[in-house]
């Protein structure tokens, strides 16, 4: 095997390859947000009483999860031009990228939310709360529990997912990988490099997430429900039935 260590270290922290990791991240969160955003609508839609909502949002999520994001990113770059409407390398793997996370995490979203018990929107319904403050303080901050695992595990998908942006010359971590090994003909070190900086991000990551889904698994309200301190549930409950009870 002619493998070469003096080549391995000096490509794993090159400029060049660093380039590919910055961008690989950048793109990643863009796209994860994006995502997100438009999951969080779809997932309202899917629970709307409107069957023209749930039904644009049904055939969405059927569409954009039921197809490869390889054949998506390709007909967004070099099929869409065919229509009058033409994206940049970088449009087209953010846009890419967000309409297909869009597309899951819709599910993940509306599952978290349904996994609230009925109960919970039945007594928020009970103190005369709007839906707003329903899912703002009742439904939204129970669902997050049971959202947040999910919501890691996709975000550490889309760090590794972003190298198929390469296939439109996006110049993201495999990009860089590939153009080095073109030029250097040191395959095989150059494919360890990046393989090693994917499992750094993913494993950064992994320690986030670990961070996020113990704040979130913590109670709402004081442990104990003694003292002078009051429960969160008290201080809805005294801020629906206004200050005479609040007082007593």
């Amino acid at each position: 095997m002619n493998w070469s260590w003096d080549h391995f270290f000096r490509y794993l922290f090159s400029p060049f390859l660093m380039e590919g990791v910055v961008n690989t991240v950048w793109l990643a969160i863009v796209a994860m947000i994006i995502g997100v955003s438009l999951g969080v609508v779809l997932a309202f839609m899917r629970m709307s009483k409107s069957r023209v909502l749930r039904f644009v949002s049904g055939l969405y999520i059927w569409l954009w999860r039921g197809t490869p994001l390889l054949v998506q990113l390709i007909i967004i770059y070099t099929g869409l031009p065919q229509l009058g409407l033409r994206l940049g390398v970088i449009e087209s793997a953010i846009l890419a990228l967000s309409l297909h996370e869009g597309a899951y995490f819709a599910e993940i979203a509306r599952s978290g939310i349904m996994s609230v018990g009925k109960g919970q929107e039945d007594a928020s319904r009970a103190l005369g709360m709007t839906w707003w403050q329903r899912m703002r303080i009742v439904i939204i901050p129970q669902a997050t529990r049971i959202i947040i695992p999910p919501l890691g595990n996709q975000f550490n998908l889309m760090l590794k997912t972003t190298s198929l942006a390469s296939v439109i010359s996006m110049e993201e971590l495999l990009r860089h990988a590939q153009q080095l090994a073109q030029i250097e003909f040191r395959v095989l070190e150059v494919y360890f490099c990046a393989a090693i900086w994917y499992l750094f991000l993913t494993t950064l990551w992994g320690q986030v997430q670990i961070r996020l889904e113990a704040h979130y698994d913590r109670p709402f309200g004081p442990a104990g429900g003694g003292g002078s301190e009051k429960t969160t549930r008290q201080k809805v409950l005294d801020k629906f039935r206004g200050p005479a009870a609040s007082q007593a």
